[in-house]
């Protein structure tokens, strides 16, 4: 883990750099190339990622093969089925890279008792555990009260050149709509842009 992580794990709680150290002890750097599961839908999950850079997504498919991505993480986020991970059950869900991506990854039963050993990544934990259920709170919320060209234009304010960087279908996906009805928020955007 770098400087980067360090300070990403700052924004949740303070840390020291000995507990810093620990964290760094369990984690293992790797490179994953895009379109790479690293969670599959029906197994029980053991890992828990630090995405540092790309994308990855969590998606369930439907029984017609059809696609439904339930969320799209950017670099810093700790990515990992915190459902299966806790209850030690198969994933709901699948988590896949969708561009080249950096992570390091902790085994789940070393990070937790690591939480029993060090106070501060106790903490941390908990911090994080909030975040994540505050971030779900908001995109249920987002899903209800926004239409999706405010939904599309959050997207982009949180994740810099989205649309460059993963296929419009995977968007679309995310947002809760078809490639067509994005293609047309995108040209009607660009239509303002030039008035």
């Amino acid at each position: 883990m770098e400087q980067d992580a360090y300070n990403f794990f700052n924004s949740f709680v303070n840390i020291s750099e000995p507990s810093f150290k620990k964290l760094v002890g369990i984690s293992t750097y790797m490179k994953l190339e895009g379109y790479t599961e690293i969670t599959q839908v029906g197994v029980i999950p053991q890992h828990l990622y630090l995405l540092t850079s790309g994308i990855m997504r969590a998606y369930l498919s439907a029984e017609d093969g059809k696609q439904y991505n339930k969320k799209i993480f950017s670099s810093f986020a700790c990515v990992g089925a915190l459902t299966g991970l806790i209850r030690e059950t198969p994933s709901q869900l699948t988590y896949e890279t969708l561009t080249e991506c950096k992570v390091n990854r902790v085994k789940f039963s070393d990070f937790k008792q690591l939480c029993r050993e060090d106070f501060e990544i106790g903490r941390l934990y908990v911090k994080i555990l909030e975040y994540v259920f505050m971030d779900y709170e908001s995109r249920n919320l987002d899903l209800m009260s926004l239409d999706a060209t405010q939904r599309y234009l959050k997207l982009r304010k949180q994740i810099d050149n989205i649309d460059s960087l993963i296929p419009q279908f995977q968007i679309a996906s995310y947002l809760g709509i078809t490639s067509v009805q994005l293609s047309r928020i995108r040209k009607s955007l660009k239509e303002k842009e030039v008035c």
